[in-house]
């Protein structure tokens, strides 16, 4: 196994060039590899895979895209099970600062290809240093996204990055810069795009077979029942051998070791390292709400919400909203509504629910719905509108890897949907209504919000700045 050669940081933060670019070496620095495999290449560019050089160029047909993968639990292992079976792909790493997790990735992997190839890595910058990777699976927890994601679109790698982009709007705005700027074909994990039922009836809405729009509602779980820790007290103890439990920290606040705080799924809902549902799960919804009113590229103008959120007598773990109101305003005057069903509170029906004028269409992953009933009949090729069609998520990704094409779920309408939930979060934490710029990306009228828009890293973590 590849051990962990460093990880300290040098604590200079990236130069600021003046030209709104941030060097690779400057920015691996800032997120802490000031020693280590990576630091230890003088000219870190000279070393890369083929397959980045002349990245407009497609690869060449008799090479397969091979993938490292960056967090190889809960998503991870989800998501290798279906990448190993895409023909175009060669899974060949796993990352993981667990070291039972990573070591059941490997075997999985091994298993399915036949031999004991896959390599093992405990620290993301060795694995971004191998120069036959040339794409990377993230799904690490929330707190690393971007960081994850920065740092691999820096050293030349496209990405398939699991929910949610980060865990402030800040971090979504800088990572849609870094993959625009060094041309990385990225793939978001919102999966719905490539079923057909979510593509049906988001056409059907943009062709207006339902008539105007008037409103969209939307409901997912907000994780209140067995997501939970229900701790009541903390009792830390040592973080146990075959866990590197600082590194699993990283950028976020420092806190005493308890099994709780580390297992799928009780992080979810602990503000540390999520925001909930409201983002973990709800973005898959709210991205199919905005494909479906064709405004995947921008925002509300509007967002207020409420939430309850758990007493510490409740739980002092998982400080995540029990359930959720929230209501977007488009410039349009389209009001989406979202709630999150829990605690004894059910909102809205799980799913999409478009609802216009002549009529209504409802889908979620276990069916589509609408009224009138013909609706559902209509031939695709007799809409008006058709949009991308990828059937799946996964080898939609590695296709365009090779052809440099965009993918279904790229970085733009991403980051979009990303900022959505973002509101809604600033929302329900501050329980009123804001006023949002969508081609700013910013609270007009409002300072706490905007403060609300980033979180401080613990040294030596940071995000680079930009010019």
């Amino acid at each position: 196994m590849i051990q962990n050669t460093g990880g300290q940081n040098s604590g200079n933060k990236p130069a600021n060039t003046g030209t709104g670019k941030v060097g690779r070496r400057q920015f691996l620095s800032s997120v802490g590899v000031g020693g280590g495999a990576l630091a230890a290449i003088a000219g870190f560019p000279q070393i890369v895979a083929p397959s980045v050089l002349g990245r407009t160029a497609a690869a060449a047909p008799n090479d397969r895209i091979h993938l490292g993968c960056i967090g190889s639990g809960g998503m991870g292992q989800s998501n290798l099970r279906d990448f190993v079976r895409v023909e175009d792909c060669r899974v060949m790493a796993m990352c993981d600062v667990k070291r039972d997790v990573r070591e059941a990735a490997k075997a999985q992997v091994d298993e399915y290809y036949g031999n004991s190839d896959c390599l093992l890595y405990d620290d993301f910058r060795e694995l971004l240093d191998n120069p036959d990777i040339d794409a990377v699976l993230i799904a690490s927890p929330d707190h690393w996204h971007a960081l994850h994601a920065i740092a691999a679109a820096v050293a030349g790698k496209d990405m398939y990055l699991e929910k949610p982009v980060g865990l402030t709007i800040e971090e979504a705005q800088l990572l849609r810069h870094v993959i625009h700027e060094r041309e990385r074909v990225f793939q978001f994990g919102v999966q719905q795009r490539s079923d057909n039922r979510f593509r049906q009836a988001c056409e059907l809405v943009r062709s207006g077979r339902i008539g105007k729009l008037k409103a969209v509602k939307t409901c997912t779980t907000s994780g209140a029942d067995d997501d939970r820790s229900g701790l009541t007290r903390l009792e830390p103890e040592p973080a146990p051998d075959g866990l590197d439990y600082d590194m699993w920290l990283g950028p976020a606040p420092d806190r005493p070791y308890v099994p709780q705080r580390v297992v799928t799924p009780h992080w979810y809902h602990i503000s540390d390292y999520s925001v909930g549902f409201i983002a973990g799960w709800g973005i898959h919804h709210i991205d199919i709400c905005a494909w479906g009113m064709g405004v995947e590229d921008t925002g509300p103008v509007n967002v207020r919400g409420s939430a309850r959120f758990p007493t510490p007598e409740e739980d002092i773990l998982c400080d995540c909203p029990l359930h959720w109101e929230i209501e977007y305003e488009y410039a349009d005057g389209v009001l989406v509504s979202f709630t999150g069903e829990g605690a004894g509170f059910e909102g809205h029906r799980r799913g999409v629910t478009f609802e216009g004028e002549d009529g209504w269409v409802w889908v979620n992953r276990h069916g589509i719905e609408a009224e009138p009933a013909k609706l559902l009949e209509i031939p695709r090729e007799e809409l008006e509108i058709q949009l991308y069609k990828s059937e799946n998520h996964r080898k939609n990704f590695i296709d365009c890897v090779r052809s440099r094409e965009e993918t279904i779920a790229p970085i733009d309408s991403s980051v979009a949907s990303e900022i959505t939930c973002h509101l809604g979060w600033i929302a329900v934490q501050l329980g009123r209504e804001l006023e949002w710029d969508p081609e700013k990306e910013w609270f007009p009228r409002e300072d706490p919000p905007n403060r609300m828009m980033r979180r401080e890293m613990k040294s030596p973590w940071c995000l680079p700045k930009m010019g």
